[in-house]
């Protein structure tokens, strides 16, 4: 399998990609927009989830497709950077149609980051403003490590950050977009391998290949100290999935989580995956083809992962080194 021409989400055609970050503060808001609406799924594994609107997500509900996916740092105070998406688009005639009122629908999931060295003494919540900012600056482009939603991401023993990355499945375009904040690690020990590393594509995050002599993983222990814990992301495609098929796609990437942060899915983790699909593209099989994207999505959602660490970047106060402090 090979990575679509920028190796970002953003390869899937209709789909843009905005960020805004406050250094200060240490976090950010990362939003995926369609130019349309799209199918839109969702499947959490962590045992400490914080979301909003993802029961509308639900394939028997009436809602089947979102106008925005947001993913932010913030905790439960980070919910209220879909205020500003949704006042974004509402101000672009964008929603679900209810008589003359369009109603944005802009499911959300948060990660914890109030602990990671940066100043939370706010008066008024940042993150309507930041969500707002963050869909206008949507596009092509994203910036990968300490950006976005991973601003001021940890892992249990390096920082995080937000990562993407893309691969063509035939004709069909897949791609992951990650906050990683996760208690569990993305490498190997305290070593310079990241789990992932079997399912590189070229040098995308170093090209060490695997740890020559992985040790076997033996009990974990809560050594991540603050700040560390949730890793939040979509999978999307220009596949048209109805929104079961797209659950299950969400369900499959969650395979590439598990592979590439050890442990991962824990209970103080609130790990979520989101699910998109444009439907620009048809089925050449019903059932070899979601088969294919399920595998393709979990691959590509582990590439992403270390590259959202791979490519973090130092800032004063971090709890955490960044890889390339330690490693590069």
């Amino acid at each position: 399998m090979q990575p679509g021409p920028r190796n970002l989400i953003t390869d899937v055609p209709g789909l843009r990609v905005g960020q805004a970050q406050d250094l200060r503060l240490k976090s950010g808001v990362t939003v995926l927009v369609g130019d349309a609406p799209f199918t839109a799924a969702v499947h959490v594994m962590g045992g400490a989830p914080g979301t909003t609107d993802t029961d509308l997500l639900a394939p028997d509900k009436l809602v089947q497709q979102a106008d925005a996916l947001v993913l932010a740092g913030g905790s439960a105070y980070g919910l209220a950077a879909a205020d500003g998406v949704r006042t974004g688009l509402r101000a672009a005639g964008r929603g679900f149609a209810v008589g003359d009122q369009r109603v944005p629908i802009v499911p959300g999931a948060i990660l914890f980051d109030l602990l990671n060295g940066g100043d939370k003494g706010w008066d008024d919540n940042p993150y309507p403003a930041l969500g707002r900012a963050a869909l206008d600056a949507a596009g092509p482009d994203i910036e990968l490590g300490s950006a976005g939603a991973g601003m001021g991401a940890m892992t249990g023993t390096l920082k995080g950050g937000t990562g993407s990355a893309s691969v063509m499945v035939g004709a069909i375009t897949l791609g992951a977009l990650v906050a990683v904040n996760a208690l569990g690690s993305a490498t190997v020990g305290a070593g310079p391998y990241f789990w992932a590393a079997p399912f590189e594509i070229g040098t995308e995050f170093g090209g060490l290949g695997p740890c020559p002599a992985p040790p076997i993983p033996g009990l974990p222990r809560l050594t991540a100290g603050p700040g560390a814990a949730t890793t939040i992301a979509i999978v999307a495609t220009d596949a048209a999935l109805t929104q079961a098929q797209a659950t299950r796609l969400a369900v499959a990437a969650h395979d590439g989580m598990a592979r590439a942060l050890m442990p991962s899915h824990s209970l103080l983790d609130g790990d979520l995956i989101f699910a998109a699909a444009t439907g620009a593209r048809p089925l050449p099989d019903p059932l070899e083809t979601p088969f294919q994207l399920g595998h393709a999505a979990a691959l590509c959602l582990s590439r992403a992962i270390a590259r959202a660490v791979f490519h973090a970047s130092p800032a004063p106060g971090d709890p955490k080194l960044c890889w390339q402090a330690r490693h590069g």
